[in-house]
This record gives structure tokens, sequence and C-alpha cells, in this order.
């Protein structure tokens, strides 16, 4: 068998939609390591590295192994960082892949030029911002999981999931290993109607930004709509627990922070910019909270329903204190 060709040495990843910068990412990392497993990744951004460092990071080393460089938020680079790229894709090495990811903008818009005036490989992951788009979308994710949707189950699953691409694909996996593959409208609607999952999460996440209004209604909403009391609980205990973790981590890379932290960079990433509205005495409250709650939905009170909302109201409230 011929040995798999790797990918080409300059790569730009150009866009704002999150999810489509990191597969197009994720797949550049797996072509290389399908040409050679012991390919070494290494994640940077602008301002963790100066122009002398990445030159050492794209030169070969004594034992010429194989290397993914991937520079987060390329477009941030100053003007020596992106001298330093230019000239690297001016003479790239064999088995050294350079990754600029770009964001598309008006800002560090002469390095992205730059890059495809040099002929980089291009890769673009614009934000899907038409119906048409996002139906697409689908129609994809369903071909990626290995079955299909038809058109009705496609706008079923738009109007009850939104235009969250994360959301949408998660949704849309679920749905496929659910039918055996063949998802119609009927299968969208069943699978809504009791993804309890879903319903705790968004009382979780109008509790921890602080929209007492706004989390009450989601779970009277929730209990009427038969979610199990449990799962609602089990949600809000994740919400408080994942903010803690990502506050005691400390700022950083959420690409860089997924592995030790055991989650996926974009709950991190909304973890970071919900947290820094909490404080250590808040959070310590609410993890008080949803952990007294846990044992009142599992029988520990008479009425679980009062139960959660006595538990949501304490973590709005702790929102902040301290």
């Amino acid at each position: 068998m011929p040995a798999t060709k790797p990918p080409a040495p300059l790569q730009l990843v150009v866009g704002e939609e999150e999810l489509l910068v990191e597969r197009a990412v994720s797949e550049i990392i797996r072509s290389a390591r399908a040409a050679d497993p012991e390919t070494d990744v290494r994640r940077l951004r602008p301002s963790e590295v100066t122009a002398g460092e990445l030159v050492g990071h794209l030169s070969p080393s004594l034992f010429a192994e194989s290397r993914v460089v991937v520079i987060q938020g390329a477009h941030e680079a100053a003007k020596e960082l992106a001298a330093a790229i230019l000239a690297y894709g001016r003479a790239p090495e064999d088995g050294i892949v350079l990754v600029a990811v770009h964001a598309g903008g008006a800002r560090g818009k002469q390095l992205a030029d730059d890059l495809r005036a040099l002929k980089a490989v291009v890769t673009r992951c614009d934000k899907l911002t038409r119906a048409e788009e996002r139906a697409e979308f689908v129609r994809a994710e369903a071909r990626r999981a290995g079955g299909s949707i038809t058109a009705d189950a496609v706008s079923v699953l738009l109007e009850a999931v939104g235009s969250d691409l994360r959301e949408l694909a998660a949704a849309t996996g679920q749905l496929v290993s659910d039918t055996g593959g063949q998802v119609d409208g009927d299968a969208v609607r069943r699978y809504h109607r009791g993804r309890a999952e879903s319903s705790g999460f968004a009382v979780a996440d109008k509790a921890v930004a602080g929209d007492r209004a706004g989390a009450l209604e989601a779970l009277r909403w929730a209990l009427v709509l038969g979610v199990a009391p449990v799962l609602v609980a089990d949600a809000l205990a994740d919400a408080v627990r994942t903010l803690a973790k990502v506050g005691s981590a400390g700022r950083g890379d959420p690409n860089r922070m997924a592995q030790s932290l055991g989650m996926p960079p974009w709950k991190i990433r909304k973890a970071q910019g919900q947290v820094r509205s909490w404080r250590p005495a808040g959070l310590a409250v609410a993890i008080a909270a949803t952990a007294q709650v846990n044992a009142d939905v599992k029988g520990a009170a008479a009425d679980p329903g009062y139960a959660l909302e006595r538990a949501v109201l304490a973590v709005v409230d702790a929102r902040g204190t301290g």
C-alpha cells in the first residue's frame, strides 16, 4: 500500500464558525498523523510565543520528526511574528505543517492575504447565517453520521434547536443513532419532546447567568413538559461544577485546557465568560445548593418541584456574592 500523502506545509483556516474551525484543524492533524502516526502537534497563540520561539517550533529537529504547528488567532500576530510566519511560508520544511487560524475580519487581513499569495491551502469556516446554509449543514451532519434526514425533519430540527451548530450537530448525530439512520419529522418531534437534558440545561444556563425570571420560567416549562426533576438537578450541578473547575484553572487557551479539565473547548470558553461574574464564596454557596437539591429530588424532599425552585433561586442569588 502506498504511504498516505501528508497535508501541504502551509495551511490557512479562515472564519469565525468555531465548530468548523476546530474540525478543519482536526482534519489537517488527522491527515498528518495518517502519514506519520508520531506527528507532534503544537498549538500556540500570538500572545504566548515570540517570533524567535516560533522559528524554533518550525525548525527541523535532530530526529526529523513530523510536526503540525497551529497558530490560533493568527490575526492577532504582531509585525515580527507575522514576518516569521511568512518567512516559513516562503521556505517550508519537509514534514512540518504550519496552520494559521485567522478570524477572517479586517484585523490582520494583510497576513491572510500574504499567506494566500504564498499558495497556502485555504479552508473557509464562515458563519452560517442563512437558513438554507444551516439546513445543508444538518443534511451533511446526517450523512457524516451514516444516515439521512428528510426535508420536513430538517425544518422541525432547526425550529426545535435553533442556529447553534454544535447543538445542531449533536442533535443530528443523536437522531441518526436513535433511529437507525433514517430520520423523519416524527422522529425529531418525539426526540425533542422527551429531550430532558436540553430543558435541564436551559434552566441551568439561565440560573448561572443570574436571570431569575428566565430561570424560573424555564424550570416551570420543564416540569410542565414532564422533565424528570433529577435531570434538572443534574444539569444545575453540572453548570456550577463547570464554573468552579474553569474558574480555578485560571485564564488560558480553551484548546490547551480541554484535556486537563476533561471538557470540550467550547464549554470551557462559555464558562470563562460566565465565571467572570462569580466569586469563590458565591460558587461555594451554589455548590452546596446543588448538592442539597440532588438529595431532595431523590427522595429527601416532599415536593421536588419546590426544591428545584429553591435551588435555582439560591444559585441566582449566589452569583456576585462575596
